[in-house]
């Protein structure tokens, strides 16, 4: 024999050595996975490591990635008319502003921001913050010392005193002298010169009674001080429930769920709270109560997302009035519906922003309230603050500006009409 291997010896030795290869290599890759760090090992299969050159390349739609809602920034392809004004065309009186809580007493914030008004018409601001008794005086001499004929001040009626935050049964509230010691605070605000009240939201949906359950709005408890208020011919500002998207469930139905998911704290959804109509309902009925008080609604009463309901509650109250602070967000949206209720309730509408604000927010207010322009931004911040849309002006006629940017709060805020006057003689001497 030659040694010629028989087929099947040659087939079952073929086989060993490829039984003993694919061994081999499989051993080999086990050894590098046993090496490699566990954090990488952690990562699903879809996931290209860190530094993988398609996650670092421009995200395009095409190719499955997905797209994070705080990374969504459209950029319209409209190409519609802008005017930009520098300034409101009549003067200007804010009936809501924060100057405690926004510049915290800072002289320079407060220079600048004075300049600001100077620049954009408006005469007066109304700050809601002055508090009571010693803190009213601080804010007076913050506000006043330098610019006296330009702010107007409201006060807050200190529901705690000196008792404990988290208890209760403490408060000054609760003591049966309460209301008597609140109007003598009021007469003695009235005094000094303050020229309202103002009402924040705390009240009816944080401060509670010594049981636990919240303070009611219309507790007849209050009810002598509301109308000591009327007596004094003091304005009050409520600020009752919040939009109506702070009242549902943060999930993917709400239209704020992105301003939300920031700030969950204002979120009012669940059996903790009362509802929003429950809120609403009892301070329409203080409102009822109190026909020679004007209150004023703050946020359009808040319930900007439904004119024509606000509309009724115009109708029936008529001693409560509504501004707009912080809601051209809502109303521009709705720029038609927006119109006619203004135009309807022109001597029902004070202005207010809410600030102060940067000025290019500022400035917004007058571009919503005096063009025809559409589809712009309604805040100054690249990722909208309230809801992710843009609104449009609703070019409301000469009178109706002047009613709504001084006019109303020239008839019903004390002090005002003095001071918005001394303003037009100094621009009359001034020149401008």
């Amino acid at each position: 024999m030659l040694g010629i291997t028989h087929p099947a010896q040659g087939c079952h030795r073929c086989r060993t050595l490829i039984l003993l290869f694919a061994a081999t290599r499989l051993l080999c890759f086990w050894s590098a996975v046993a090496s490699m760090p566990a954090t990488l090992l952690a990562q699903p299969i879809s996931s290209p490591p860190a530094g993988n050159t398609r996650a670092d390349t421009p995200l395009d739609g095409r190719d499955g990635r997905e797209l994070l809602l705080r990374n969504f920034r459209p950029q319209t392809a409209m190409q519609v008319a802008k005017t930009p004004l520098r300034k409101a065309k009549f003067p200007v009186v804010d009936v809501h502003s924060h100057f405690r809580y926004r510049l915290r007493h800072s002289p320079e914030a407060l220079d600048a921001f004075v300049q600001l008004m100077d620049r954009n018409q408006i005469a007066l601001c109304v700050s809601l913050d002055g508090r009571w008794g010693d803190e009213l005086q601080e804010h007076q001499d913050y506000l006043w010392t330098k610019y006296r004929d330009r702010f107007v001040i409201f006060s807050n009626i200190d529901w705690q005193g000196s008792g404990t935050i988290d208890a209760p049964e403490t408060w000054a509230c609760h003591r049966e002298d309460f209301a008597r010691n609140t109007i003598e605070r009021l007469r003695d605000a009235k005094r000094r010169g303050v020229s309202g009240v103002k009402l924040f939201k705390q009240f009816g949906l944080k401060y509670r009674n010594p049981d636990g359950t919240l303070i009611r709005i219309d507790d007849p408890r209050w009810d002598p001080i509301w109308r000591e208020c009327g007596q004094l011919g003091l304005p009050i500002i409520l600020h009752t429930a919040d939009p109506v998207a702070f009242f549902q469930p943060i999930n993917e139905k709400n239209e704020r769920w992105e301003e939300l998911s920031r700030h969950p704290d204002w979120s009012f959804f669940g059996d903790r709270y009362p509802s929003r109509d429950e809120l609403l309902a009892a301070r329409n009925r203080v409102i009822r109560r109190h026909p020679r008080t004007i209150f004023i609604g703050a946020h359009v009463a808040n319930n900007s997302e439904d004119l024509a309901v606000v509309s009724k509650w115009l109708d029936q109250l008529p001693n409560l009035h509504v501004e707009f602070a912080s809601r051209i967000g809502e109303l521009g949206r709705q720029p038609y519906t927006t119109r006619d209720f203004i135009v309807k309730y022109s001597d029902r509408v004070l202005f207010g922003t809410d600030g102060p604000w940067p000025e290019q927010r500022i400035r917004l207010y007058w571009r919503f309230l005096e063009t025809r322009d559409e589809y712009f931004p309604y805040s100054e911040k690249e990722f909208p603050p309230q809801g992710l849309w843009n609104i449009y002006g609703i070019f409301l006629p000469d009178d109706v500006l002047k009613r709504v940017y001084h006019g109303n709060a020239v008839r019903i805020v004390p002090g005002v009409r003095e001071k918005l006057e001394q303003w037009n003689k100094q621009q009359r001497e001034s020149g401008k």
